[in-house]
């Protein structure tokens, strides 16, 4: 064994015991998101059009600190809460089972303010018929309907206010009531109040509401006073913690909401880890199959590429304090995609170690020219994939970024892997004189098509399909896009046993929603999907009522609103933009021609289109994901595009008398095998994941399988002859 094999394994197996250290234990290292153990994610818009300039400053500031003191008195575990943009807070309540109650808690302004009764009867008279005096209000009592009114201005407030705590109300049969303290000053002017108003009504009003205006007895010097508004236990224990933590300072509104519950999560990692194994498992075999011990080879590396993603993630926390290392269900489809990908570094290693091995009978110099010639390509795709990951880190929210991630990590571990580790492994077997010769399969044969000679045959096909595609785009409009991007909700149950559509149908038009879209699902009528507008209720009460033999569970609720819309869809046509940009920028700069670079630009678009065509022929919905598909298909595209672009450079020195269309004829059938086999290999994973992995990245796999096929047609009938086009103009 020589020294340098000598050291190559002992970075490997150091490297390898390192980022196994942060892998093991997985439940301690790494934490499941929402959508995979369940909870909510809550986008929050401080409303401050009532404020002061100067107290709308630090307006969301305040409201982080009051949501987290709830928050921790409520006894969520591993909350996050964190300030977006100017007005927004963003909240994520990991295992969360009641939704409303913690909808409500966080939400609720808790704006306590006790106010005067007028018992002036004339100004009441006027007051009913519609003419409110100026400095009035008229408000009805909560418990009882009663019509009262009041001064508007407040002779005391909630900011005074020391503890809160529930009592049992003995007179009204042991109901709860909410006991305030008040602190020595709010003691002192509420002492104040009661002994100048003897004999008159004092009301107590929560946020808007009049929960209760007793009468004035006589002074009440105690600094204590009591809500009532026939709560249950529940009600009164959450309106005493809001008012123990204070007030708001100002409304807030759910923008954005994600409601993922602990059925569908466990759900998701079932059928992602299933989705998951099938395609890892197919991509295993075929490898071993075709390439025989480079296979094995490959495997060993994408099983070590899978430990470093992991460990990866594992001491992300490490090295940027604040992030944790949360791994999401698409981060799983991140993960599978970037091992998918990292065989095309093992596939185009391998074809040009078997196009050396013709040329050589002495195997360590096949292996050495093969990964020599080989790494150009290689370092190139894999730059390009990670432009187009960037983006979509800097531009995605939430899960879509966990997504980017695990992909960066992938692509970075799978340089590493196939490069350095599998290179490592064949000199330590041709060192120790194991292996003689690298057998393979070889299914596709050497072909000399006239690719270039047929450009405007695929020209008016490519044509054709996109013109079709942004047809069907534009005239369907506003309806292609999902909630993420116009606003809209979406409530998912699952019933314990299997329900009538036309019964949740009656129940939905006595509550008196409008405009819902009811769905269920042949290989499960227990499910029921409703999809209405933005602001609409929870059903799940409604149906706990109406049908009471049933053990019904929330799957999912996701809520947008129209503002939260237009930021979301605002972002994804920024990451596509950019992506685009960064890509064009790369291979410009790479291939000191910008002839290539439009080329490759055009088919990216190409791609791009075609599989957002597709999404809309077959009626899918486009949201995050689908933009998270079309970036990868970007960045996949221009990986078969590079890999052809990189034999012509490298022939071009060879065949120095070739004319620009043979040389790229000639490159496109010399990496014909290759650009089939890792499209062939990475379909493996995709299909797997759209098949087991659940409804939820159903439409993600599915425009991935689409752009992927139309990224091997575009490589070679779209991407290269237009090179040529562009070269002849010029």
């Amino acid at each position: 064994m020589s020294k340098r094999s000598l050291y190559r394994i002992i970075i490997i197996l150091g490297i390898t015991v390192f980022f196994a250290y942060f892998t093991f234990p997985l439940e301690k290292r790494i934490s499941l998101g929402l959508d995979l153990k369940g909870g909510m994610h809550l986008v929050l818009r401080v409303d401050t059009t009532h404020l002061s300039e100067e107290a709308r400053k630090d307006a969301a500031d305040r409201a982080v600190e009051i949501i987290r003191n709830r928050i921790d008195e409520f006894g969520v575990r591993e909350p996050s809460i964190q300030r977006q943009g100017e007005y927004e807070v963003v909240v994520q309540l990991p295992g969360i089972s009641e939704r409303q109650r913690a909808i409500e808690l966080i939400g609720k302004t808790a704006l306590l303010e006790f106010k005067l009764v007028c018992d002036d009867g004339d100004k009441f008279k006027e007051a009913i018929k519609g003419n409110i005096p100026e400095g009035l209000e008229l408000k009805t009592l909560e418990e009882t309907g009663e019509k009262v009114l009041l001064y508007k201005e407040a002779v005391l407030t909630g900011e005074v206010i020391k503890n809160a705590l529930v009592k049992f109300d003995q007179s009204s049969f042991g109901e709860p009531v909410v006991a305030i303290e008040f602190n020595s000053e709010g003691a002192k002017k509420f002492a104040q109040i009661t002994k100048d108003n003897v004999g008159k009504r004092l009301a107590i009003v929560l946020d808007g509401k009049l929960q209760s205006a007793p009468l004035i007895k006589e002074p009440i010097p105690s600094g204590e006073a009591v809500i009532t508004g026939r709560f249950t236990l529940q009600k009164a224990n959450d309106l005493s913690l809001v008012l123990r933590v204070g007030a708001l300072p100002a409304p807030m509104y759910i923008e954005e909401e994600r409601t993922v519950g602990p059925l569908l999560g466990m759900d998701s990692i079932r059928k992602g880890l299933l989705g998951s194994c099938i395609g890892l498992g197919m991509v295993f075999i075929f490898m071993i199959s075709y390439y025989f011990l480079s296979g094995l080879i490959a495997v060993i590396a994408l099983l070590l590429n899978l430990l470093l993603i992991l460990g990866g993630l594992g001491i992300l926390p490490i090295l940027f304090p604040g992030v944790s290392a949360t791994l999401t269900l698409p981060g799983i489809a991140g993960i599978i995609l970037s091992l998918g990908m990292a065989v095309d570094a093992n596939v185009l290693i391998n074809e040009r170690i078997r196009e050396e091995l013709k040329n050589s009978s002495n195997l360590r110099i096949a292996v050495n020219k093969g990964y020599q010639r080989a790494f150009s390509a290689i370092f190139d795709s894999n730059i390009t994939t990670l432009i187009a990951a960037f983006f979509l880190f800097q531009f995605g929210t939430g899960p879509i970024r966990g997504f980017a991630v695990t992909l960066i990590i992938g692509l970075l571990a799978s340089l590493f892997t196939a490069i350095f580790v599998t290179r490592t492994i064949l000199d330590l077997l041709i060192d120790l004189n194991l292996i003689k010769s690298l057998p393979m399969l070889k299914i596709i044969k050497e072909t000399n098509i006239d690719f270039s000679g047929k450009r405007k045959l695929f020209f008016i096909i490519s044509l054709i399909l996109i013109v079709y595609s942004m047809g069907s785009y534009i005239i369907k409009g506003k309806t292609v896009y999902g909630i993420d991007f116009v606003g809209g909700q979406i409530q998912e149950y699952r019933f314990s046993k299997p329900v009538n559509i036309e019964d949740i149908r009656r129940v939905i038009r006595e509550v008196g929603f409008t405009d819902v879209t009811i769905q269920q699902f042949k290989d499960d009528p227990r499910v029921v999907l409703l999809k209405m507008p933005f602001g609409q209720q929870s059903l799940f009460l409604y149906f706990k009522d109406k049908f009471p033999e049933q053990n019904i569970e929330i799957l999912r609720i996701e809520s947008v609103g129209p503002i939260a819309g237009k930021y979301l869809k605002k972002k994804a046509i920024n990451s596509l933009i950019w992506s685009m940009l960064g890509i064009l920028i790369y291979i410009a700069f790479r291939f000191k021609h910008i002839n290539f670079a439009i080329a490759g630009i055009i088919a990216l678009f190409h791609d791009v289109v075609i599989a957002l065509g597709f999404n809309v022929l077959t009626l899918r919905p486009i949201d995050l994901l689908t933009i998270t598909a079309l970036l990868t298909i970007a960045g996949y595209s221009i990986n078969d595009t590079i890999v052809i672009y990189d034999r012509v450079r490298e022939n071009s020195q060879f065949f120095r008398k070739y004319t620009l269309n043979e040389l790229i004829n000639l490159s496109v059938n010399q990496t014909l095998s290759r650009t089939i086999l890792t499209t062939f290999v990475t379909l493996l994973v995709v299909i797997s994941i759209m098949i087991w992995s659940g409804e939820v990245l159903n439409n993600f796999a599915f425009t991935l399988c689409v752009g992927f096929i139309s990224g091997v047609y575009s490589t070679i009938f779209i991407a290269s002859p237009l090179v040529i086009l562009f070269s002849r103009k010029r």
